[in-house]
């Protein structure tokens, strides 16, 4: 044996072994799990022993949404989530201006201004007490509504004659001059006016960031990654991946989740011979994502009926429902699945119609479409989730901010039957935790804590927030580990330490199964394996 992990308390995912106290890796791959006695009968001379001294072992973690190019981009960016007022932004903006001499745009991602005492929207007027020599664009913390200075919309060239962008919005003062806020599809203005990433650019962000994945145990991610990059130029993406696989470099395994937006450009991709499972162990094509709406905090979040606290609007819908049908069935005919985002029930409906029509029209077999986020519904669309076999991607963490807002936004009836995590898994549905970083913290603890307490990292409310949705540690785990092994035709290969798979790994440094439901967002990550090897190892 290469490799020998002994004396621990390993939990596997496996029925056939729950638990176990050893495992042995030989070439990447587990081959025995059992007891002290059984595995250490198995060491050579020259296998690496590792004593685990009674902590905990589980399966590597599977983060089923992120955005890893994004996330590793924003380490780069100004950092605006603990911003608190307007006069936060301009501080932090102003500061990073000074650390950081000769920039050509200044960038910045993370505001969030519910929870402010003026919850209106920057806009450019507030930027430009930042900077009015280069251009410059906040992003907010859902990645869903952009602001710029006045800088940047010369740059960009819009001013009172530009139009309303389909599937997006332009905010224009009262006097018709644009005040730098864009919505949806309107920010593809800005994402075509910044200078364009290359290759070495995208390669350096995905490492830095799959760099801190590995950190929070996470081996396995589901990525949209194309987004962070001007429309059709998906081929530098590709490259990056490939370039730092063959050079030994990419850090963990990645499943990618493909943004095209247009026909045009899904069949370019699909004409290139791409499609669902296309590629190696560490990168893979995943499948089609598409932006069918946007965020809650946004008000773009599309939804079957005005929003409660704003009756002017039902959020926005960025494709039209034949549009969305298209796309789905162009996709199905060629092998790529689908997994398009919504948060509003309005959009989880539409893609629903989509699936159907695609799988009626072009059926195929085991096509593992999935709806990502999923958080505004009803009872009915959850049955019918479970009656397409539609898995969902839920990011458990989001609860801590949208619990204190979901009932002003959608009403005091709708918000009891979002957020059902519970619901889905006893109605039988597939379900893969994740995160969308870096809308929030890959942090995987925090989400389990999440989703089993049902309280915000606060621990509000007592009892927890809708707690009929309160799911168990092991449900948890599991939706953290196999569900994202599911999501991606790896349940024979990752999820669970079993013999045959990879030895994909974490090591935490207390016993997630036995400790106060509370103290779960505390517990840290002493160590990340993949491949057998330890890729992370916490200072001591």
């Amino acid at each position: 044996m290469d490799s020998i992990f002994y004396n621990g308390r390993i939990y596997t995912m496996d029925d056939a072994i729950p638990q176990a106290q050893a495992v042995a890796v030989k070439n990447g791959i587990i081959m025995r799990v059992g007891s002290d006695d059984e595995i250490l009968k198995l060491r050579s001379d020259d296998t690496v022993m590792y004593d685990l001294h009674g902590q905990t072992m589980l399966p590597g973690f599977s983060d089923s949404h992120m955005h890893l190019l994004s996330y590793g981009y924003s380490l780069e960016k100004v950092n605006l989530y603990s911003a608190r007022s307007m006069d936060d932004l301009i501080r932090l903006g102003k500061d990073f201006l000074r650390d950081h001499p000769g920039l050509t745009w200044l960038q910045g991602r993370g505001w969030n201004t519910d929870d402010w005492e003026d919850t209106r929207y920057p806009n450019r007027y507030d930027l430009d007490k930042i900077t009015t020599e280069i251009p410059m664009f906040y992003t907010r913390s859902c990645a869903h509504i952009i602001s710029v200075n006045s800088k940047a919309l010369e740059v960009m060239g819009v001013d009172r004659k530009t139009q309303q962008i389909p599937g997006g919005h332009i905010t224009f003062d009262e006097e018709g001059e644009p005040l730098g806020i864009f919505a949806e599809a309107a920010r593809d203005l800005v994402y075509d006016a910044l200078p364009k990433l290359q290759v070495s650019d995208i390669k350096r962000l995905i490492v830095n960031g799959a760099r801190n994945a590995l950190a929070c145990g996470i081996t396995s991610i589901h990525t949209d990654d194309f987004e962070a990059i001007s429309a059709g130029e998906y081929q530098k993406v590709l490259d990056a991946y490939h370039q730092l696989e063959a050079e030994g470099n990419l850090p963990v395994r990645i499943y990618e989740q493909c943004l095209l937006a247009s026909e045009p450009l899904l069949r370019r991709f699909l004409e290139e011979g791409h499609h669902t499972g296309e590629g190696s162990p560490m990168f893979r094509i995943g499948s089609l994502k598409l932006l069918t709406d946007g965020s809650l905090g946004g008000k773009t979040a599309f939804l079957r009926r005005p929003y409660h606290n704003d009756p002017s609007t039902c959020g926005i819908a960025t494709f039209t429902q034949s549009e969305l049908d298209d796309l789905v069935l162009l996709a199905q005919e060629k092998g790529l699945v689908s997994s398009p985002h919504n948060i509003g029930d309005g959009a989880m409906e539409m893609n629903l119609n989509a699936i159907e029509n695609a799988q009626i029209k072009a059926p195929r077999a085991d096509m593992r479409h999935s709806l990502i986020h999923c958080q505004i519904t009803d009872p009915e669309i959850i049955k019918r989730c479970r009656d397409l076999n539609v898995i969902m991607h839920v990011q458990p963490a989001f609860i801590d901010t949208d619990m204190h807002i979901a009932g002003d936004y959608v009403g005091a009836d709708l918000e009891q039957t979002s957020y059902a995590w519970k619901t889905m898994l006893d109605t039988g549905l597939h379900i893969a935790f994740g995160s969308d970083a870096p809308v929030i913290s890959f942090n995987v603890m925090e989400g389990i804590y999440c989703a089993v307490t049902r309280k915000d990292l606060k621990g509000r409310p007592e009892g927890g927030w809708l707690p009929d949705q309160k799911i168990s540690v092991y449900d948890a785990v599991y939706a953290y580990t196999m569900g994202g092994a599911y999501a991606s035709y790896d349940e024979g290969k990752k999820g669970s330490i079993r013999n045959g798979k990879y030895a994909d790994m974490v090591i935490l440094d207390r016993d997630i199964f036995n400790i106060p439901e509370d103290e779960i967002k505390d517990i840290k990550v002493q160590a990340t394996i993949l491949n057998g090897s330890i890729v992370y190892e916490a200072e001591r």
